[in-house]
């Protein structure tokens, strides 16, 4: 059908949809396309049918190059608009896979055709479903927050499953608006950045796996299967076609609060997958280009475990990542990245790992994302492992997966442990000293989405998959995790009582450490995921947050907020650089930045029987004078530790001792305010708990 529109040559920049004032732009990159027709879907009237129209694109006047254009006028406002791309079709020759039959999706897509959750998109592929945005949106002044990284909590959260649980009490469920009615519960825990896991739209109808016991079909819950990287998600809106500004509008409420947005964002591969996946957009377009193939069997090399690996080194997708992220970041003004198996970055045209990967340097030397933070995920499913090396820049800061280990070995009472631990509340020095990175390059966590929740951490010797529908062979099996003394739930008190204490070292172990902590939601009052370390496919209470836990256990939660109000609060906890070694050793206590011992002042026991470690830290040497800490951990399983207890660093200004924290009490004893905690001191003798910490503070006054 010709088209009723006027049209022109339209311009080759910038690719995707842009409003013009003489109507719209269509701009696409195809090098290997022998035709392109625009395909354009008008509403329908009176109850028929859309009616579509195909501009097909005369490669001498609406062609540039490799990009084929068309400006078109007098469109309607609702349209929407896909291409059709004809060529060859040659997968295992010269790995083309042009197929005229689909309507495939624009790359540079704002907008793809709204579905609510778990609604049917079979029409992929099949029906034009890119749509093009309204251009004004009354930001109000809104600009970055830029709270430097030393100073970062970080909380990951899933929107859907932060809010979707009817427990919530939120109007808009499962949505963007709904996260914006958590906002006074963030301000009260006390974070400064929610780190979003994929809200880029993605098809939670996917999987093909069933529950085994229910035969309930499953759904990709998690979202790590992108089919644009532009667009948000439709389903979590509340108003259809609103997405845009509804993300804008949660953005601008964060950012009233304080609080910054970090997307987790996946350039590994996307919902393609791998050779007889579905055709949606890069494959149809310049499969390549896009993807990493075998040099002679053109298949896809999978080093995302997925199915295909974006080919992030070549030109024209390096240029497609940074308008991805040059548009979250000027249009959407979300503050930072975190990039999913950050390791395929690294990885040139053939998959071989690169010394200074051209995508990785561009990110952070890019002046529009000079303020955004950027993380890395530093490995991927080939078993690359890049942690403290994923590159020499100082901007990227990293998940730190060793931080995770150590911690995690450390409370399950492996022996030689010690030393690695030391490292790791110190910043990791080992990974980040070279090449002017700091500590706040360490992104600290103990679980994420990833794993087990912190309280299944505790609860569970192994992972209990089978609900994911593939007989429990899914997920990590080596989880260093130790059930207390019986699996899963149990009515004992006396392991949930030891449950609760590991829980709270682990917690203070990751606030007190140098370096950035991250939390994942739900993890501060004890959400359980019933041992499943691999949720990306339970759309139901494994997933999702129950906010009555939040009620039930008030005094965990109480706990993490005063934790996180005494990191805040204490300068010494986020150093912007690494310790300093006093020379000699045994120069006064004052003049050394961390003090460390074993149970008694002066003993060190980096042995590797050795299971206890205490430390100070001296708040007298920085430039704006601190308070000083002790913190004693007992990494034993069932025997009670003693400490002895040091002279503060500062005590020649009159500094004494006060137990401020203690693990192994339970509520309200285990974290006591200033000015209702009992004086130690130095020389006193303290008895912990097994898998128990205590912090001494000591504050300016009288001695004791």
């Amino acid at each position: 059908m010709k088209t009723r529109f006027r049209t022109e040559p339209g311009l080759p920049q910038p690719k995707g949809a842009t409003i013009k004032l003489n109507g719209v732009n269509f701009a696409l990159f195809s090098r290997h396309a022998r035709s392109v027709s625009l395909v354009i879907a008008l509403p329908a009237e009176g109850g028929g049918d859309e009616q579509i129209i195909e501009v097909e694109l005369d490669p001498r006047i609406n062609k540039t190059g490799d990009i084929w254009h068309v400006l078109v006028n007098d469109l309607p406002k609702d349209f929407t608009y896909g291409y059709r791309l004809d060529g060859s079709d040659d997968p295992r020759g010269k790995g083309h896979q042009f197929d005229s039959r689909l309507i495939l999706m624009d790359p540079y897509a704002k907008i793809i055709s709204p579905t609510s959750w778990g609604q049917d998109r079979s029409f992929l592929g099949k029906k034009a479903c890119c749509m093009v945005p309204e251009v004004f949106y009354d930001w109000e002044g809104d600009r970055p927050l830029n709270t430097p990284l030393r100073d970062s909590v970080i909380y990951e959260l899933h929107v859907r499953g932060f809010t979707v649980h009817p427990s919530s009490g939120v109007q808009c469920p499962g949505m963007f608006p709904g996260l914006v009615e958590k906002i006074p519960y963030l301000k009260e825990l006390g974070i400064t950045a929610v780190e979003l896991m994929p809200i880029m739209e993605f098809d939670e109808n996917e999987t093909i796996f069933r529950n085994p016991f229910t035969r309930e079909r499953l759904k990709n819950f998690w979202g790590y299967s992108p089919l644009s990287f532009f667009a948000p998600k439709s389903a979590y809106c509340c108003v259809d076609h609103n997405q845009i500004n509804e993300f804008r509008d949660m953005v601008k409420a964060l950012h009233r609060a304080g609080i910054e947005v970090i997307l987790d964002i996946v350039f590994n591969h996307t919902a393609e997958g791998g050779m007889g996946g579905p055709t949606t957009s890069f494959r149809g377009i310049d499969n390549t280009i896009y993807y990493m193939l075998d040099a002679e069997t053109r298949e896809y090399l999978n080093y995302s475990g997925c199915g295909n690996t974006i080919n992030c080194n070549h030109p024209i997708v390096r240029s497609l990542i940074m308008n991805v992220l040059r548009w979250w970041v000027v249009e959407m003004h979300v503050d930072g990245f975190r990039f999913d198996l950050a390791s395929i970055l690294g990885r040139d045209q053939q998959g071989n790992v690169l010394a200074n990967p051209p995508v990785v340097e561009q990110i952070a030397e890019d002046p529009i994302l000079a303020s955004s933070k950027i993380i890395a995920e530093a490995w991927d499913a080939a078993g690359l492992y890049q942690v403290g090396s994923f590159s020499t820049h100082q901007r990227w800061a990293e998940w730190n997966g060793r931080f995770r280990d150590d911690v995690r070995a450390f409370m399950c009472g492996d022996p030689g442990k010690v030393s690695a631990l030391a490292t790791r509340i110190a910043g990791s020095s080992d990974l980040y000293s070279h090449n002017d990175r700091r500590p706040c390059n360490s992104i600290n966590f103990i679980t994420s989405h990833d794993g087990f929740t912190l309280r299944d951490l505790v609860s569970y010797n192994a992972k209990h998959n089978l609900m994911n529908g593939e007989d429990n062979r899914d997920g990590d099996n080596h989880n260093i995790s130790w059930n207390s003394g019986a699996e899963g739930e149990t009515e004992d008190q006396a392991i949930l009582d030891f449950r609760s204490t590991r829980i709270r070292t682990m917690a203070v172990i990751l606030f007190l450490s140098q370096g950035v902590p991250m939390l994942v939601a739900g993890d501060e009052f004890g959400r359980t995921q019933q041992g499943n370390n691999n949720a990306w496919c339970q759309d139901n209470e494994i997933s999702w947050i129950n906010w009555h836990l939040l009620e039930k256990n008030r005094e965990l939660f109480d706990f993490f907020r005063k934790l996180i109000r005494l990191r805040l609060d204490h300068q010494v906890f986020r150093r912007d650089d690494f310790f300093i070694p006093a020379h000699p050793e045994n120069d006064p206590p004052h003049l050394h930045e961390i003090i460390w011992q074993d149970q008694e002042p002066g003993e060190r026991n980096w042995d590797e029987a050795g299971r206890t470690l205490a430390f100070t830290l001296n708040g007298w040497l920085l430039e704006e004078e601190d308070d000083d800490f002790f913190v004693m951990l007992n990494g034993h399983r069932e025997e009670e530790q003693t400490f002895v207890i040091p002279e503060p660093p500062s005590s020649h200004k009159q500094r004494s001792w006060l137990r401020i924290i203690d693990t192994g009490q339970k509520a309200p004893h285990d974290f006591v305010a200033e000015e209702s905690a009992r004086p130690v001191a130095a020389g006193d003798i303290l008895t912990m708990a097994p898998m128990g910490c205590v912090v001494l503070q000591s504050k300016n006054g009288g001695a004791v």
